[in-house]
């Protein structure tokens, strides 16, 4: 049985809520891990390109504020890991996107990358979101996703290189 949704606009005016449900993305009927996916990768092109510590500085920020906000929002519903939480979407995407060249095939291919590992969760990611509660749960298994998908596509640029 899926969770209720509650109204939109009541999320939206809690700052928690709003964060976490990204700023409406989670509110999607259809998809909103995919919304939330999308509207990451588009805040991620928004920033200019930085140095890899300010990178990895931001990326751990988001997280660990991620971590918090998804927790809080979570209790908050009182279901762990509502499906319109989507801020965990969001930083992994900008973890992948942080791995790839800001061209356009790559970032689709890193788009299409996460989307699969988050939706079709192979081992340990199912485990993780099973295992792990509170926001740590809800970040890590889209941060092991991520993971997955930026390896994935590094291999495949090795490889393209090597022809």
């Amino acid at each position: 049985m899926r969770p209720a949704r509650p109204p939109w606009q009541r999320l939206l005016r809690d700052p928690v809520h709003c964060l976490a449900f990204g700023f409406g993305a989670g509110c999607s009927p259809l998809a909103p891990g995919t919304a939330g996916s999308l509207l990451g990768l588009a805040l991620f092109l928004m920033l200019p390109p930085l140095p890899w510590p300010w990178l990895l500085g931001l990326l751990a920020a988001v997280l660990a504020f991620g971590v918090w906000v998804c927790g809080a929002s979570a209790r908050r519903l009182g279901v762990h890991d509502h499906p319109g939480i989507v801020l965990d979407e969001i930083a992994g995407m900008w973890i992948v996107a942080a791995s790839l060249p800001r061209q356009p095939g790559w970032l689709l291919a890193g788009f299409i990358a996460f989307r699969l590992f988050d939706i079709f969760k192979p081992w340990p990611i199912r485990d993780v979101d099973h295992s792990v509660r509170g926001g740590l749960g809800i970040m890590l298994d889209d941060v092991i996703a991520a993971v997955y998908a930026a390896l994935l596509l590094a291999a495949g640029r090795q490889l393209l290189t090597a022809w």
